[in-house]
């Protein structure tokens, strides 16, 4: 189910209302059956795969919490094959195969493994690390083994972050389904505020600036210059605008109903290096490599040599977890160079200013949204050749002046938020308003949301993933 849909503004509420009108016995079921609900709109019989994972997961947990040495380790190796299996077979078969086919064809040979006709489940990539980060954490003796096999599944089917995260730990949400909660005004209202401001950055912002992105990328060599650049610029705010805005939606979905779940993106863009970046983007996942690839491997602990190739193998990890495409390779290669060149002393960035680091991200991007190599290529020469004053293509071709309008709009809105979000915590701010200007206010978003949101479904970028 997306969450910019109808059925979900009838989803939400009704969930919502009930989950508080049960007593406590009974709210897990509801969540769990809501939740399945949700997942099975967009295609009923990958429930099944999930379910084929959450069963051995629970199994395994419970044994590795019985168990010590050799057959503790065993049940975490089988959980995590299991995962990793699922993944692979559904996301990366058909990339490696086809890539082995590549390489044989070359020389001359014949791969006779045909590829798989199979659908990616949706979010399959979300749910699969967060149920791996359960078995791990209770390897690890983070987090002790959950019993209850049906709150164990909604630990991983949370509806809020099931298909687009966040990833969260064990050792945040599964207590907080075992406790209480109970109808709070503020936490209610907070929520209802966070997605509104999601529903916002996705219908308004990021789905008016994906129209103009689409039509560039579907037809790159038909379009030079200034279009190409401000296409390749507003797919950095398209897709931040995108993601985040899920973030928000699911983090205030899930604070309606008392859950807190950790927060995702903290203004990304106004980054002074890299390192940072990566600290403030996509905060759920960036801290799963960290935890469980990069400080494995010996994190900053070992020498520089060591340290960089730690580095460039999370971050090609990191690049194929978005996608079986050389493409997301690249991107993921280019971040972990540029964290190498940021760590080697080396000064490559003027200090203390966020221009560069957004430009370096932007940059990358490129080859994250190009289908292939000749059309990243192709987008990146055309940003600097055929410059004119006046481009006949940008309103007639991409967009409509409209819909321009609302793009540089939105754009400049966004940034001047979250540049005032840095010194000052406008939510309060909001907060201290009168009833009757602050209640203005949200009918003045929700108008702009109706008047401009774009309301045909578009799905979320990182549904893909």
């Amino acid at each position: 189910m997306l969450f910019n849909s109808f059925h979900f503004f009838l989803f939400f509420p009704i969930v919502t209302f009930f989950y508080f009108l049960f007593p406590h016995k009974f709210r897990w079921s509801w969540l769990l059956v809501a939740s399945c609900y949700f997942y099975m709109v967009f295609k009923p019989i990958y429930i099944l795969i999930l379910f084929f994972t959450i069963g051995i997961d629970y199994i395994a947990g419970i044994q590795i919490e019985k168990r010590k040495g050799k057959g503790k380790k065993h049940f975490l190796i089988a959980s995590l094959i299991a995962n990793i299996g699922v993944l692979f077979v559904f996301k990366y078969f058909n990339f490696f195969n086809n890539t082995i086919s590549s390489i044989l064809s070359f020389f001359h040979h014949t791969n006779n493994f045909k590829s798989l006709e199979l659908l990616l489940p949706i979010g399959l990539s979300f749910h699969t690390f967060q149920a791996m980060s359960y078995t791990i954490e209770v390897y690890r003796g983070h987090q002790k083994a959950e019993r209850h096999f049906g709150i164990y599944a909604l630990y991983v089917m949370f509806y809020p972050q099931l298909v687009a995260g966040p990833i969260e730990r064990p050792q945040n949400i599964l207590h907080q389904i075992h406790e209480v909660h109970f109808p709070d005004y503020v936490k209610i209202a907070g929520g209802l505020r966070l997605m509104l401001w999601g529903f916002l950055k996705k219908m308004v912002i990021a789905d008016h600036l994906g129209e103009y992105v689409d039509k560039m990328y579907a037809n790159p060599g038909h379009f030079h210059g200034f279009p190409t650049l401000l296409a390749v610029l507003f797919f950095s705010i398209q897709i931040y605008c995108d993601f985040s805005g899920y973030s928000d939606i699911a983090i205030g979905a899930a604070r309606t109903m008392g859950f807190s779940l950790m927060r995702n993106f903290n203004m990304p863009y106004f980054s002074k290096s890299i390192q940072e970046f990566w600290s403030r983007w996509h905060i759920s996942l960036s801290s799963w490599f960290r935890d469980y690839l990069y400080i494995p491997l010996g994190g900053s602990r070992v020498a520089k040599s060591r340290l960089y190739l730690n580095l460039m193998i999370v971050f090609l990890i990191s690049g194929l977890w978005h996608g079986a495409n050389w493409t997301f390779v690249v991107w993921g290669a280019l971040h972990g160079l540029f964290m190498i060149l940021s760590l080697s002393g080396k000064r490559f960035l003027p200090k203390s200013t966020t221009i560069p680091v957004f430009l370096l991200v932007t940059f990358a991007w490129i080859f994250f949204r190009a289908v292939d190599f000749n059309q990243a290529w192709l987008v990146l020469v055309n940003c600097f050749i055929g410059y004119s004053v006046i481009h006949p293509g940008l309103t007639t071709e991409l967009v409509n002046k409209l819909n321009f309008s609302v793009c540089i709009a939105g754009a400049l809105a966004l940034f001047l938020i979250e540049y005032l979000q840095l010194n000052y915590t406008i939510y309060k701010h909001i907060l201290n308003l009168k009833t009757i200007p602050r209640f203005g206010l949200y009918i003045l978003l929700l108008y702009i949301i109706a008047v401009f949101g774009v309301f045909n479904n578009e799905k979320f970028i990182y549904f893909q993933f």
